[in-house]
């Protein structure tokens, strides 16, 4: 018999959890946060069901699904998904259709895409290591500034030409303006199946219930879950982790630490951390996330499950409209919830504004961008922050990340996963796969290498719905 702490309650943690709880091994999950989920956790909101922001499920690997089906089982709908770019007081369906495009941009500019396009590919940036490089090389200078620049920078808080090109890669590889172009052409024709883009499995409850429903099981399998318990420390004894101490000073100790905690404080928490791999620490950072929730007295305000905003007018990047999401999470009300996203770092201003600021902020947002009248009237409003969400690919942060990853390498017994433990820009299925293969290795004393996971991955939204989704 085995027992592992698992630190954190997000989708890497519990989907550890659960499939150590599974393989009957002893379990305790110590969550620093009141509630489990992570950045995928659900909660109830004036009578209605919203999650922190727009968080679909959809993966090709067959051990995430099943995942999924077990947990959930027949408890989800397939949404039909519709999203759009928001630029310069237009509407660009996406992914991209030609036709619409063709419609909401100038002639002028349209003929500067194909030629910066055409000299780009005439001669091309050798290497591209950053993301400016990367995308002006498969997309052209235009095209760039119009459907990625603004986004990024609104995202990232930094340049384009600071952020590394592993973003690009994880996210638009073997994606080009030719291709985008071709399927625009070809639409759907030949195609009898709807894909990830058409739509995508969700949990009748929000995405939250899928982590809801896992920890009701882990307790049914006798596992332990602490919430509102920061873990302090880490306890190495002969480069060996032995447990956790919490920040009640209680020692706690186990087998194997699997980690979801930061990358950046998981170092810190250890005492014999050396000063180097410290200050390799200091050089990685997360961007925060400020979400405003707002209530409105209508219910057709847009169709769109999302829209990202990419216009430089205003400050936050992307809205959710939770009307269009399922019925379930409305529950009858007339009303419509939407969410909106502003990002920041700990010494940007925004980050401790008031909240009465933020909701005059989005709600001003909102007129100019004309999503509602000018004349609305706001039923209620709710400011939630969310620090550390993102892990920020700045330049250079791939040779601080390899010195951490090869001390906590040498340490054994102890696992990081997930985005935050493994600086990774993980969605929810890479999260869970982290999870899963984290407690394979202990079950099966296997050493599967965890850290190349979305590792200059594709962003999988092709597979079919057939092949992905609970038959």
């Amino acid at each position: 018999m085995k027992k592992v702490i698992i630190i954190g309650a997000g989708p890497a943690g519990l989907s550890a959890a659960y499939e150590l709880s599974k393989n009957d091994i002893d379990v305790e999950v110590f969550e620093a946060s009141p509630y489990i989920g992570g950045m995928s956790r659900s909660f109830d909101l004036w009578d209605q069901r919203v999650d922190l922001g727009p968080h679909r499920f959809f993966s090709k690997e067959p051990r995430v699904n099943n995942f999924f089906d077990e947990i959930i089982k027949d408890d989800y709908t397939l949404v039909h998904r519709l999203t759009r770019i928001y630029y310069k007081k237009k509407f660009f369906d996406y992914p991209l259709k030609l036709w619409n495009v063709l419609k909401n941009l100038k002639f002028i500019t349209i003929i500067t895409i194909l030629i910066d396009y055409g000299k780009q590919k005439m001669t091309p940036i050798k290497n591209p290591d950053t993301f400016e490089k990367w995308v002006t090389n498969r997309f052209g200078k235009k095209l760039y500034t119009i459907f990625f620049k603004y986004y990024t920078e609104k995202l990232w808080g930094i340049s384009c030409s600071k952020i590394d090109a592993d973003w690009a890669s994880q996210r638009i590889k073997g994606l080009s303006l030719m291709e985008a172009v071709m399927s625009a052409l070809k639409g759907n024709k030949g195609n009898n199946h709807k894909t990830l883009v058409d739509q995508f499995a969700y949990p009748k409850n929000g995405t939250g219930s899928l982590y809801e429903k896992a920890e009701a099981l882990i307790i049914n399998k006798k596992g332990v879950i602490h919430k509102e318990t920061p873990v302090k420390k880490i306890i190495i004894e002969n480069n060996s982790c032995k447990g956790i101490i919490t920040q009640d000073g209680i020692a706690h100790y186990a087998d194997y630490v699997i980690s979801s905690m930061p990358l950046t404080s998981l170092i810190k928490g250890i005492d014999i951390t050396p000063k180097d791999i410290l200050e390799a620490g200091e050089k990685l950072y997360f961007r925060n996330t400020i979400l405003v929730y707002l209530e409105i007295n209508k219910k057709d305000l847009f169709k769109d499950n999302w829209i990202y905003v990419h216009s430089p007018e205003v400050r936050h990047g992307r809205i959710t409209n939770f009307r269009n999401w399922c019925p379930s999470l409305n529950k009858g009300h007339k009303s419509t919830i939407l969410c909106l996203e502003f990002w920041a770092f700990d010494i940007d201003e925004i980050w401790v504004a008031k909240d009465s600021y933020l909701t005059d902020l989005a709600i001003k947002e909102l007129k100019t961008l004309h999503l509602i009248d000018a004349n609305e009237t706001i039923q209620n409003s709710k400011i939630v922050r969310v620090p550390k969400c993102y892990p920020v690919y700045e330049i250079g942060y791939k040779e601080h990340l390899k010195k951490i990853e090869g001390y906590l390498n040498s340490i054994d017994k102890l696992i990081p996963i997930g985005r935050y433990g493994a600086f990774k820009y993980n969605n929810q299925d890479h999260s869970i796969l982290m999870g899963i293969l984290a407690a394979q290795n202990i079950i099966n004393t296997t050493d599967i290498d965890l850290w190349s996971i979305n590792t200059d991955t594709e962003y999988h939204e092709d597979g079919e719905v057939k092949d992905v989704l609970i038959q």
